[in-house]
C-alpha cells in the first residue's frame, strides 16, 4: 500500500465476528430474488452518519461481536451508535452517540457489547467499497457487496471518502431500548386459534441462539408452565409461496415464531401472524441472544404515526449535529 492510498483508508487490525460493511440496503430488486441486506438497526447507522455529516444512506461498519480494532490512516471524524462496546481511542475511553476526532495512526478498540447487541461506526466521507445494485451493503448469503461479499477480517483495508471539517465534537441522545416491540396483525393472523393469538401478545419471547441476520428465531416463555409455549394453527394446510419483507413474523410448523430481518429471503410459505412496525424493528436487532421481549399490538394508523415521529426526530438530530 503506497502512502497516497494510506491517507484514504482505514485498516482492520482485529475483526471480531461477523463485522460487515452495511448501508441501508438494496431496494427495488426483491422481485428478482435479491435480498435487501443493509443495517439490522437502520436507526443507529443513520444517526452515526448524521453525526459525521454524511447522507443517511452512506455505508458504515456494523459490529456484532468484539473485540474489533480499527486503525485510521488519515485524520478522521467518526461516530459510534447503537450498543455500548466499551470503546477506546488510543487507550482513552470514548462515549457512544458522539462525534469524535481521530488523528492519523490512532487505533479504535471495541471490546464487546455491554448492553444491547450491535454497534455502528460511521466515518466522515463514508466507507467507499464498490456499489452493487445501488448499494454498498454486504449480502453474505449471495456473496456480494461489502468487502468481497464477506465479513471483514484482519488485514482488510477499507477506502473512505472525502473528509469533512467540524468545529467541535458533539453528541446526541439515542433511543433507549425497551423490551416492548410494537407490531400489527399479519395476513394469516386468523389462521391461529384464540389461545395462540393471546399467547403471541401476552407471553415473553426469548431470542434463540439459532438467530442470524436472516431472522431471529424466538422461544416462547409461557406464564403458565403447564401450557405449551407454541403457536397452533386452526388448519395445517400449506400456503402458496408469497412475498415477505423484513419485520414479518412467520410461524413454521414447530410453532415458534421467526422475525425476518435484513438478509431474509424474498419469498416464503409460512403463515404470517404479525409484522413488526418499521419504527421498532431496531429493537429486535438490538435484543441480545438469550434476552426477552414482548409484542405489543398496534394498528396501522399508529404504525404510520410512529414512523413519522422517527423522521421528525432524525431531522432534529441532523440540525443539532451539523456544526
Amino acid at each position: 500500500m503506497n502512502n497516497q492510498a494510506a491517507l484514504s483508508q482505514i485498516s482492520i487490525l482485529k475483526s471480531g465476528i461477523q463485522t460487515t460493511i452495511q448501508d441501508l440496503g438494496r431496494t427495488g430488486y426483491r422481485h428478482l430474488g435479491i435480498a435487501q441486506a443493509g443495517a439490522l438497526d437502520r436507526y443507529s447507522l443513520i444517526l452515526a452518519n448524521k453525526l459525521v455529516g454524511n447522507p443517511e444512506h452512506c455505508a458504515g461498519i456494523e459490529i456484532m461481536i468484539g473485540p474489533v480494532e480499527i486503525q485510521f490512516h488519515r485524520d478522521t471524524w467518526f461516530a459510534l451508535c447503537g450498543a455500548n462496546f466499551g470503546a477506546e481511542l488510543n487507550g482513552r475511553p470514548i462515549a457512544k452517540a458522539w462525534r469524535h476526532f481521530a488523528r492519523a495512526g490512532q487505533t479504535l478498540v471495541l471490546r464487546g457489547a455491554i448492553k444491547e447487541a450491535l454497534a455502528y461506526m460511521a466515518v466522515d466521507g463514508g466507507i467507499h467499497n464498490e456499489i452493487i445494485l445501488g448499494s454498498r451493503a454486504t449480502d453474505m448469503q449471495a456473496g456480494i457487496g461489502g468487502h468481497f461479499g464477506r465479513a471483514l477480517k484482519k488485514g482488510d483495508q477499507l477506502n473512505i471518502g472525502t473528509p469533512r471539517h467540524f468545529q467541535r465534537s458533539v453528541g446526541v441522545q439515542q433511543r433507549i431500548w425497551t423490551p416492548e416491540v410494537r407490531a400489527i396483525r399479519g395476513p394469516e393472523y386468523s389462521h391461529f386459534d384464540s389461545d395462540s393469538q393471546r399467547k403471541f401478545w401476552r407471553q415473553a419471547w426469548k431470542v434463540s441462539s439459532q438467530s442470524n441476520r436472516m431472522g431471529y428465531r424466538l422461544i416462547g416463555e409461557a406464564n403458565d408452565k403447564r401450557s405449551s409455549n407454541q403457536l397452533t394453527r386452526i388448519e395445517q394446510k400449506e400456503l402458496l409461496s408469497h412475498g415477505v419483507i423484513p419485520g414479518v413474523v412467520q410461524v413454521p410448523a414447530n410453532g415458534q415464531p421467526i422475525v425476518l430481518l435484513a438478509d431474509c429471503q424474498t419469498t416464503g410459505g409460512y403463515p404470517k401472524i404479525a409484522c413488526v412496525i418499521e419504527a421498532d424493528l431496531w429493537k429486535i436487532a438490538q435484543t441480545p441472544i438469550g434476552q426477552h421481549f414482548c409484542f405489543i399490538e398496534v394498528d396501522h394508523a399508529l404504525a404510520i404515526e410512529a414512523q413519522q415521529k422517527w423522521q421528525r426526530e432524525l431531522a432534529r438530530i441532523h440540525g443539532a449535529a451539523n456544526v
